[in-house]
């Protein structure tokens, strides 16, 4: 199929039949692997697929498409937005009456969440001035520029690795105590 717009427009308005047969050819298994990859059936690919096809015979037409363009990735690429918009509409939704009565048991090997003051604690194993900058950057929201100036840091890159370096701390005492509560 040649790529100018004319043609295609032509060969629409001289068969159109034979043209939807060869774009047909071309590009449906395409389209079909698609849908499949992503969980859906053979007749959803069909749906969106004849779908895509009105959608790009009427851009044709109706001269809405570039000089250049690729039919078969066009078609696709229709295809493959319609596919998502009916993955949108037709979420699954969960009944949760259809569930019936459940009760939660807890789980025993899971670890408990930190709370507030053991997140503190590990904070401030990192040092007064770590838990500063943190605090400024993740609780005040100030902007880096302003960190870096308030801290005395020549630069917002060197503000932003100083972050990075408190955050290695924390995160390697976490790691260090959750090491030793295994072992133990």
């Amino acid at each position: 199929m040649e790529k100018e717009k004319g043609t295609v427009k032509a060969k629409f308005q001289q068969n159109r039949e034979q043209t939807f047969r060869s774009l047909y050819k071309k590009v449906f298994p395409s389209v079909a692997r698609f849908v499949a990859r992503k969980g859906g059936d053979l007749a959803l690919a069909e749906d969106i697929f004849q779908d895509a096809m009105i959608l790009y015979f009427e851009k044709v037409v109706s001269d809405q498409i570039g000089e250049q363009h690729n039919p078969p990735a066009y078609i696709l690429g229709i295809s493959r937005n319609l596919f998502f918009q009916h993955c949108k509409k037709n979420k699954p939704s969960l009944d949760l009456e259809s569930l019936g009565e459940f009760t939660i048991t807890p789980v025993e090997d899971a670890s408990p969440l930190p709370d507030r003051h053991r997140l503190l604690d590990y904070l401030t194993t990192a040092g007064k001035k770590c838990l500063d900058l943190l605090q400024a950057f993740y609780y005040f929201k100030s902007p880096m520029k302003e960190i870096a100036k308030e801290f005395g840091y020549r630069s917002e890159r060197s503000a932003t690795v100083q972050k990075y370096k408190c955050l290695e701390k924390v995160r390697e005492t976490v790691k260090q105590e959750h090491h030793a509560e295994v072992l133990a």
